[in-house]
């Protein structure tokens, strides 16, 4: 009996631990209206010519290549920043 208390305390635990985490490793706010750009409180429609920009942006910062979803909010940060500044 105390082992199946043990067993689920340590589970509740656990999830209490990684949740935090798991919240944060939320990639961008996404939804019919596009992706949501904090910083210029507007949103984004994410289509190829968008696809083609990020490619670009991590180009001229001379990054290696990764999914949008997957960068840091830092990073999309910056990206939104340059891309007010780079229109098509």
């Amino acid at each position: 009996m105390h082992r199946a208390h043990r067993y689920i305390a340590s589970l509740f635990v656990t999830a209490a631990l990684t949740a935090p985490v798991a919240i944060m490793a939320v990639p961008a706010h996404q939804d019919d209206r596009g992706v949501y750009d904090r910083a210029h409180k507007d949103y984004h429609h994410w289509d190829d010519k968008e696809d083609a920009a990020w490619g670009r942006f991590l180009v001229e910062k001379h990054r290696d290549h990764h999914e949008f979803a997957k960068a840091s909010s830092k990073e999309q940060t910056e990206y939104w920043n340059w891309r007010h500044s780079h229109p098509d």
